[in-house]
């Protein structure tokens, strides 16, 4: 019961201690009067203080380069070894479709080159408007002469059976298409150019043709005049003959 009484009595000092007390009428002021004047208070910019920039030591860097670990080179992987092989393998078929594909634009080339060259060769063997001469009827009659000189020669030997047709065609082309065979002797003559020895021939063989025409020619005009001369003779002497026996 004592023991009672002691905590009551603590309970109600604490109670009074911390009661709160009302405040005295001079401590109270008035709600409408002026507050006053506040002074405006310049803030004052601290300055920082500069921190010292703190440098390594070159001792230090070099130390920890030093200390820092080399690798030492690895060996190629088999993966790698495969990659280069594979590597140089591609190279290898691109070179040779590469090649391949520049021989066969070559070779076309050529063909196409070939080709045009003989279009024009043809062309070029052509007479002219101008000249008024015409291929086809005079092709016909020239085949048809080198049939003919093969009928002629027909029992005669291989040489004969050999050179009269185309002397008869020769002929007969001469004679229906000058023209023509003026192109087809000039082209001969530019193929002959490139081999001296048979061009030097050539015209080794066309002067003697030339002399043995021109000299076959005068032979013949002297042996029409004798024989015309003789045949006046004996004419004459025909005409005596008759006079006389009337």
């Amino acid at each position: 019961m004592a023991m009672y009484q002691r905590l009551s009595a603590s309970l109600l000092a604490g109670a009074v201690a911390f009661y709160p007390r009302p405040a005295l009428a001079e401590d109270r002021k008035p709600i409408y009067d002026d507050y006053p004047a506040e002074s405006p208070i310049t803030p004052v910019a601290a300055t920082p203080e500069p921190i010292p920039a703190s440098t390594p030591e070159p001792t230090t860097i070099t130390t920890a380069l030093s200390s820092t670990p080399t690798k030492a080179p690895s060996s190629p992987t088999p993966t790698d070894l495969l990659t280069t092989q594979v590597r140089q393998g591609r190279l290898f078929l691109y070179q040779q479709f590469r090649a391949a594909e520049v021989g066969f634009n070559d070779i076309l080339s050529r063909a196409l080159h070939i080709e045009n060259a003989f279009t024009n060769t043809i062309a070029s063997l052509a007479p002219s408007p101008e000249s008024g001469e015409k291929i086809l009827p005079g092709g016909i009659y020239v085949v048809v002469a080198a049939m003919a000189g093969s009928i002629v020669a027909r029992n005669r030997g291989r040489f004969l059976r050999g050179t009269t047709p185309l002397a008869f065609g020769t002929i007969a082309a001469w004679s229906l298409l000058p023209v023509t065979m003026r192109n087809v002797s000039d082209l001969i003559w530019q193929y002959e150019k490139r081999v001296p020895v048979v061009a030097d021939n050539h015209l080794y063989l066309r002067e003697r043709a030339e002399y043995i025409w021109s000299t076959g020619v005068a032979h013949s005009a002297m042996a029409r005049a004798q024989m015309e001369e003789k045949i006046g003779d004996a004419r004459k002497k025909l005409e005596e003959v008759v006079s006389k026996g009337h």
